[in-house]
């Protein structure tokens, strides 16, 4: 079984954020999670593999990450190599906890997008180069500020980063089991099916009844809705509670292929790496503790 460490962070209760910048040349601490939201700023890293929930991704010069709490994130060497390049990886970790606002607050129309942007943490965002050097001179300057002046800085970075639209998210929203709404009772209804059902046959024929239309209709229907196939929708779902066996399970990859929903195990394979860029048993040696992460 897969050893991720939960994270005991420096935060008390009466702190609004802790930061810490650092200067390295190797990373060393365990993949890990822990209940606060984490922004992470790397520069000169190209090579470092970044592993947020179920994704994995050699990241280039520049990274900009949050991470939604108690998803498991890390970084690790991979094709980095400090002496070849000569170059230190510049760190600046912000963590801050998950009522920094307050409920009553984050409800006001005025706070929508900042909300949105802590939802969709969830799954671990990742950020464009352009606006991570942007930002910078400010995620910077949080080590030199103090008191409620460094958190407005804050609340003004997390503003433009709610703002951006050139934003990428990384894990699976199946993989930490989470549900994404889709305002449509049809295909909310068709989703519950296939997340309750997936390790059974699911048809296009019996989720285009559940939905009320013919298999064409709702063929076109799920893919306007949510940009993806039935088929991709499915895979997807059954890729999350695969990504989470290879990890918490010492089970074979064919008990888990079968478990998830895949009678064909070369099939599996074939689309495990093809949307997360390793193969299961790769994806597995990487969370088992075979490299150091940070």
């Amino acid at each position: 079984m897969a050893q991720v460490y939960r994270e005991i962070t420096p935060l008390t209760e009466y702190d609004c954020f802790y930061v810490i910048t650092r200067t390295k040349t190797n990373f060393d601490f365990p993949l890990h999670f822990h209940e606060e939201f984490e922004l992470n700023f790397l520069l000169n890293a190209q090579g470092v593999k970044r592993i947020v929930g179920d994704h994995q991704e050699v990241i280039n010069d520049v990274e900009l990450v949050l991470v939604g709490p108690n998803l498991p994130h890390g970084w690790v060497n991979h094709d980095y190599n400090f002496e070849k390049t000569g170059k230190h990886i510049d760190e600046i970790t912000i963590q801050f906890h998950m009522d920094l606002f307050g409920e009553n607050f984050l409800k006001k129309n005025q706070s929508y997008l900042i909300t949105k942007l802590f939802e969709k943490s969830a799954r671990g965002i990742t950020f464009s180069p352009e606006l991570a050097l942007k930002l910078r001179p400010k995620l910077q300057s949080l080590t030199e500020k103090t008191g409620f002046e460094s958190t407005i800085e804050l609340m003004s970075i997390l503003h433009e980063l709610s703002i951006s639209e050139d934003i990428r998210l990384l894990s699976d929203d199946t993989f930490m089991g989470n549900k994404t709404s889709f305002n449509s009772r049809r295909i909310e209804a068709v989703f519950e099916h296939m997340r309750t059902h997936y390790a059974k046959e699911v048809t296009l024929s019996t989720v285009a009844k559940i939905a009320g239309m013919t298999d064409v209709s709702f063929s076109r229907f799920i893919r306007k809705r949510t940009g993806k196939t039935f088929i991709d929708s499915l895979n997807e779902i059954r890729l999350g509670h695969a990504s989470r066996r290879l990890i918490d399970t010492t089970e074979t990859i064919s008990e888990i292929a079968y478990k998830c929903g895949f009678n064909n195990l070369s099939y599996f394979n074939r689309l495990f790496k093809s949307k997360k860029n390793c193969t299961p048993k790769q994806f597995r040696e990487d969370f088992a503790g075979t490299r150091k992460f940070v």
